[in-house]
C-alpha cells in the first residue's frame, strides 16, 4: 500500500445521516488555508466518537 495523505485533527461536528452512519467532519477555520487538510467522512454508528476528540485519518492507495 502506498500512503497518499495522513492528516491529524479534531472532529469539529458529528453529523446524523441514517439510523446506520454518521459523517465525521474537520472543517474549521484553518479551511481557508490552501495547505490545511480537513475531512467529511461516513461512518458506522457505535464509534462512541465526539466532538472534539482528535482523531488520525490515513488515506491509503491499496493497488500501486
Amino acid at each position: 500500500m502506498t500512503k497518499v495523505a495522513e492528516l491529524e485533527s479534531t472532529i469539529e461536528f458529528i453529523a446524523d445521516i441514517n439510523e446506520c452512519k454518521d459523517c465525521l467532519m474537520s472543517q474549521d477555520a484553518t479551511s481557508t488555508d490552501p495547505a490545511c487538510l480537513w475531512f467529511n467522512i461516513d461512518v458506522l454508528k457505535g464509534h462512541n466518537l465526539r466532538a472534539g476528540d482528535r482523531v488520525r485519518v490515513t488515506v491509503e492507495k491499496i493497488n500501486d
